[in-house]
């Protein structure tokens, strides 16, 4: 689309390096979770976890970082790359960084998980933490203190996801063209999209997929227009946040909602139909979902976009495409769980009640307990029974 270079959909020979990593991630069924919602469509999740650096936002620190090269605004061993960032789009810049030989520094708000600090540090990039509560337009802000460094620092470089038009434009061209091609060469019944759902944070990834969506239908003529039916675009976003309505205030889930509208955001018809809002116990409970159910290690903004999207399936407006066998669902998935691990929703014992398999998990592990005579995790038995024995545990170690 647009003249960008045919996009590979598989890796061909030997990668240059990780960048060539970035993206061409798969399109999995979830039908464990479809039936279990009684849903006859097909329910897809785009898994951008399993890119390079482990989210969607490697896409758009990729094409920021090339496309800054070619303009001059990134000059090799002068420019230093500062960015303002929730995590992942640092992860995806830092990894770029590291492999281009650019210096980073990232700002982050407080509440971001350790595992992004670690990983980040890991990749070379110095962190500044910010207050969590600071207004986007505070000088105190994850945006504030990164306009200081950069007015501060000689060769810095705010590559500002919030404004660039790449970062819209690495899913018009990339994320969309995947999705279709992994459609097309698929044995659905149908190769559209009935619904695409997507979580919001600056609005990159639903805005150039919904202008790519929308520039496709445009284009539709004659026989294959009446083969098409229009794709139902749903942008899910946290309460708390202010893009989809409501009054700003703290949530738990990271990557997804602002206190103010980002430029690069086109949060209205055509691109986006719909607004959803999900709270942190939904997105936090169909996260652990995804992973026990469909053995997919997504973070929380992916159970924000699973919930939202089932929500509206189970809705009037939604049920139409929810009772077609022949609809495709697209859920984007932005992150993996490896940046979550050590939050206390993902390491709490589910509070949901218990259901039939996990009853049959408790009896296995009733059975193990009576095979071994202990706690599955208890092992001073073990040892004191040994001592009374007057035997030694071996340990080859």
């Amino acid at each position: 689309m647009g003249g960008e270079s045919h996009l590979q959909h598989h890796w061909q020979g030997v990668l240059s390096s990780a960048l060539d990593a970035v993206g061409h991630t798969p399109l999995i069924k979830l039908d464990r979770i479809a039936k279990a919602e009684g849903l006859r469509c097909n329910l897809l999740g785009k898994c951008e976890f399993l890119s390079a650096g482990g989210s969607v936002k490697d896409r758009i620190a990729k094409r920021m970082v090339e496309h800054a090269e070619k303009e001059g605004v990134l000059i090799p061993g002068q420019s230093i790359v500062i960015e303002p960032t929730s995590g992942n789009t640092g992860i995806g810049l830092a990894l770029a960084c590291a492999i281009k030989g650019y210096q980073c520094i990232i700002t982050l708000p407080a509440k971001m998980s350790l595992e992004k600090e670690v990983m980040l540090r890991a990749l070379g990039a110095e962190i500044v933490r910010t207050p969590t509560e600071a207004a986007w337009d505070s000088p105190e802000s994850h945006i504030g203190v990164a306009r200081k460094l950069q007015k501060s620092i000689p060769g810095g470089v705010i590559l500002d996801q919030y404004s660039n038009p790449n970062n819209p434009l690495a899913h018009y061209y990339t994320t969309y063209e995947e999705i279709m091609y992994a459609l097309k060469t698929s044995d659905l019944p149908r190769h559209d999209i009935a619904l695409l759902v997507a979580g919001t944070g600056t609005g990159g990834t639903i805005t150039g997929l919904g202008r790519a969506i929308r520039d496709y239908e445009t284009s539709l003529v004659n026989g294959e227009a009446s083969s098409h039916a229009r794709t139902t675009i749903l942008a899910v976003d946290p309460e708390g946040s202010i893009l989809g309505g409501g009054e700003p205030g703290n949530y738990q889930v990271e990557g997804i909602g602002y206190d103010f509208f980002p430029e690069v955001l086109d949060p209205n018809p055509p691109v986006v139909d719909k607004w959803i809002k999900t709270n942190d116990d939904e997105a936090f409970a169909a996260t652990k979902r995804l992973i026990r159910e469909e053995g997919l290690f997504v973070g929380g903004s992916s159970g924000s976009a699973l919930s939202g999207t089932l929500r509206y399936l189970h809705s009037a407006d939604g049920k139409s495409i929810a009772e077609d066998e022949d609809a495709n669902v697209v859920v984007i998935l932005p992150d993996g769980v490896r940046n979550y691990m050590s939050k206390p929703w993902f390491l709490e014992t589910s509070k949901r009640p218990v259901k039939e398999d996990e009853e049959q998990k408790e009896d296995i592990k009733d059975t193990i307990k009576g095979i071994l005579g202990r706690d599955l995790n208890d092992v001073s038995k073990v040892l004191h029974d040994a001592k009374q024995e007057g035997k030694e545990l071996e340990n080859g170690e």
